[in-house]
This record gives C-alpha cells, sequence and structure tokens, in this order.
C-alpha cells in the first residue's frame, strides 16, 4: 500500500484543503479559561455564487468547507432556501442583477448577510481555477475569518428611489438619441438650421413639415417625433413621482439651497449615497463617489497624484459635475473656488475639483442638519416651488406665492450682491493663506529631511511653494 502523502486520494484531499486559507479558530477565551461557546460551535457560513438561473452553495462549519448543491434563483426555490437557515447562518454572496431581491429574502431568516464587492474580492478575481463551487467556497472561507469586503446594503425606500432616478436617466438618454437622430436627417438632407429655438416645440415641428425632404426620410421623422412624445409623457409621469419623493425627503430640500443643485442632482445624490451618517468624515463620501485622485507612493519616493479614481456611481459624479458647471456662474464662493483652480489648473480640472467641493458641502449639510450659510432665500424658494409643480401640486398662476420674490429685481439684485460679497471675502482669505510652520523639533532642526520622512510615512505631497504664491494649492 502506498505511503499516505503518495496516495492519489490522500494526496487530492491534501491539495484540496491546502487550496483555501486556514479557518480562524473558533474556540472563545475568557478570562484565561478555555470556554468554547455553543453559539461559536453551531455558525455556519455559506457561500453563494448567484448565478442568472441558479446558485451554488457552499457551506463552512467547524473548520471544513462542504458542497451543498445548488437551487434555482426563483422565489419559490429562494424562499425554500431560505427556511433552512438559523439565527445563527451567515450568508455571503457577491452583486449582480439579482443579488438584492435574494439577500432580501435571506435576511428574514439569516443572523447575516453579507454582500460582497466583486472588485475587492481579489481572491475569487485573481484565481488561477475559477469555477462556480471554487467560487463558493472562497466566499464561505472569507465570511468565517471577517475579510470579506462588504457593500452597504439599502433599505427598501433607497432601492426604490435608485431605480427610479436609473429609469429617468435612461428615459433622458433615449429621448438625446431620438433627437440626434431626427437632426442627422436633416444634416444628410442639407436641411439648414431651424430657426427656432427649440426643433422639438410647436414652432420647430411646424417648421420641420415645411422641409422638403425624400418620403422614407419624412416618416422615419414622424416616427421618431412619436416615440420622443412617448417618451416625453412617460419622463412627466416619473418626474412627478420623484417631486413628491423629493418633498418628502428634508436632506433634498436642504441640498436645493446650495447654488447649482437642483431637485434632479439632489434626488440622484440622496439615492446614491443613501445613509450619509455611514461616511464617519467627508473624504470617505469623496472617495465613495470617486472624486478623489489616485495615489502611488513606494518607499521613501514622494507620492505621485493622478487622475481621479472614478469609482463608485458614475451617474451621481456626472450630476455633481454638472451642478459644479452650474455653480462656477453663480456669484459666491464656489465660484471663487472654481475661477482659482482654473487659473492654474483649466477649466476641466477645476469643474472636477468645484464637483469634490460640492460633496464636501452636502456632507456637512446632512450630517450638521444645516443649509448653505450664502445660499439666496429666492432662488431656493423658486427651486422648491418648481419642485412642487413637478410633484403635481396645483398652479397659482396670477396670484403671490412663496416663490414671488424670485421675480422682483430688486430682491435679486440685493441677494447677489450679498453673494458677491461672500465671494469677495473667500477670495482675500485665500490671498491671506501662509505656509504653516513645522510641528516637530525635528521639523524645524532639518525641514528638508523632515518633509521626505512625512511622504515615506502617509505618502504626502511634496512640493515647495514658490514665493507670493504659498498653500494656494486647490
Amino acid at each position: 500500500m502506498a505511503a499516505p502523502a503518495t496516495c492519489p486520494v490522500a494526496l487530492r484531499a491534501r491539495i484540496r484543503r491546502c487550496r483555501f486559507a486556514h479557518s480562524l479558530p473558533i474556540a472563545v477565551f475568557d478570562r484565561g479559561r478555555q470556554k468554547v461557546t455553543q453559539s461559536r460551535l453551531e455558525r455556519r457560513c455559506i457561500g453563494l455564487d448567484v448565478h442568472r438561473d441558479f446558485a451554488q452553495v457552499a457551506i463552512w462549519q467547524g473548520g471544513v468547507v462542504r458542497q451543498a448543491g445548488r437551487f434555482a434563483t426563483t422565489p419559490a426555490e429562494v424562499r425554500a432556501f431560505a427556511q433552512g437557515l438559523g439565527p445563527a447562518d451567515e450568508v455571503a454572496l457577491e452583486v449582480t442583477g439579482n443579488t438584492w431581491a435574494i439577500a432580501t429574502v435571506l435576511a428574514s431568516r439569516a443572523g447575516r448577510v453579507v454582500v460582497s464587492n466583486p472588485a475587492k474580492t481579489r481572491a475569487i478575481a485573481e484565481a488561477k481555477v475559477k469555477t462556480d463551487k471554487v467560487d463558493a467556497e472562497i466566499l464561505a472561507q472569507l465570511l468565517a475569518a471577517d475579510y470579506l469586503p462588504a457593500v452597504w446594503l439599502p433599505d427598501a425606500a433607497t432601492s426604490a428611489l435608485r431605480r427610479q432616478v436609473l429609469r429617468r436617466t435612461q428615459l433622458v438618454r433615449q429621448r438625446t438619441r431620438l433627437k440626434n437622430q431626427v437632426h442627422a436627417i436633416l444634416h444628410r438632407n442639407l436641411i439648414p438650421r431651424c430657426p427656432a429655438a427649440d426643433l422639438f416645440g410647436h414652432k420647430g415641428r411646424a417648421w420641420l413639415v415645411e422641409q422638403d425632404l425624400p418620403p422614407d426620410e419624412q416618416a422615419a421623422a414622424v416616427a421618431l417625433l412619436r416615440q420622443l412624445d412617448f417618451h416625453g409623457e412617460e419622463l412627466r409621469l416619473l418626474d412627478t413621482e420623484l417631486g413628491q419623493v423629493g418633498l418628502d425627503r428634508p436632506e433634498v430640500l436642504r441640498l436645493m439651497s446650495v447654488p447649482g443643485i437642483d431637485a434632479t442632482v439632489a434626488l440622484s445624490i440622496v439615492a446614491t449615497v443613501g445613509d450619509f451618517t455611514r461616511f464617519r468624515t467627508p473624504e470617505k463620501l469623496v472617495a465613495y463617489l470617486g472624486l478623489n485622485p489616485r495615489v502611488r507612493q513606494s518607499g521613501g519616493h514622494p507620492a505621485r497624484h493622478g487622475r481621479i479614481t472614478k469609482t463608485g456611481a458614475a451617474h451621481a459624479r456626472g450630476m455633481l459635475v454638472e451642478a459644479a458647471w452650474s455653480a462656477s456662474k453663480a456669484a459666491g464662493p464656489l465660484r471663487a473656488f472654481y475661477q482659482r483652480v482654473q487659473a492654474r489648473r483649466g477649466m476641466q480640472i477645476a469643474a472636477v475639483a468645484t464637483a469634490r467641493k460640492l460633496a464636501v458641502l452636502c456632507w456637512h449639510l446632512i450630517i450638521k442638519g444645516e443649509d448653505y450659510a450664502f445660499a439666496q432665500p429666492s432662488l431656493v424658494a423658486h427651486k422648491r416651488r418648481k419642485l412642487e409643480l413637478r410633484a403635481g401640486h396645483v398652479s397659482t398662476r396670477g396670484r403671490k406665492g412663496t416663490a414671488s420674490g424670485y421675480s422682483l429685481k430688486a430682491v435679486r439684485t440685493a441677494e447677489r450682491q450679498l453673494a458677491a460679497q461672500a465671494e469677495t471675502a473667500y477670495r482675500t482669505m485665500v490671498a491671506a493663506w501662509q505656509p504653516s510652520k513645522p510641528t516637530t523639533k525635528a521639523a524645524r532642526a532639518r525641514p528638508e529631511q523632515a518633509a521626505v520622512s512625512m511622504v515615506a510615512t502617509n505618502g504626502a505631497r511634496l512640493c515647495s511653494p514658490s514665493p507670493g504664491n504659498a498653500a494656494r494649492q486647490g
């Protein structure tokens, strides 16, 4: 009989056991006495490799991982699988199209459900042997070791708001495609530009009917306009629903006090972030939105800062950039910040930097429960009234309402002057910035060596401010 080390069955068993990291011990020591708790012995960590039609199951228990087959990802089968779970069971699965529906059902029975970020689960993404069974086993092992990068599970209201915002984005994109096709028809038939401001308004459509187009092109343009009207009606109904949600969310109304942020941008930010309190600092929120720069640093070399990471929701990041462009045209500290960065780095980088500034500002407003300090009251009232009309409130045209001050030139001029004073105060503060003094004795004695040491420790940017432009970084 062959030795255990050379026996094929034993060798395969050793390879199978060594393929994964060793599990953590389950014994719990209390006050020097070795006590093994019953809850730890009964703990089960279940890994699910979820697909469109089925989910592969692997169970870790007592330091051993075993395969438990698969079940169909139908409502009945998922509920049947959830019936076999208990309070001591923990389930892990990666983010995919049907993950949230499965996680919601399992959370009603299991003690803990962890939804993993597949981009950060490197043990699966970079594995040389990648199968459904191996992926499920790795998820169970990582969950048992409490080393699984989890994502935040939104509540039902936030999930519904995210779906509504995503649907609105798709409708707007579809309308843009239809309009571009109509413009392409006119372009390839040498039709001059429409004299009306809006080609798809009443005057523009009347002008379009009078143009000499081939019969097939004329039929295509009419069909495209019909589709445009259909999507426009769907967009109007969805805007009504989103308007009602916005009026019921105080954080949406608070964010609308910032210049450049209207109801659409505020709803997108709230839908993406959800609970602002889960971010301890505004820098965490900036990183979540992908507006922080890449940093590369190793050894004693200075840190290199690159482009933004662009992680997280691209839609919310794009909305913040659009809001930054709008804020850069309105009087106030945000415009002064944009112009200061623009003078050194250009328009595009200045817009992204302002978007990052808006993300930080949103975090402070929500966490502290305060409105924007330099808000223009008549503009904020105008935004809120537009949101009320969007939600289906009755129009009071001809009667004085809460947003009547926005139409008064004197009121608007006075508010712009106050915002301009705040902008001037910001420029004065920035112009008075001075280099910070060394904080340690070693830094005062050898500033250059201390700076290199700091760079090697925390990856800070190593740069010497030029005379007259000290500490004016964006």
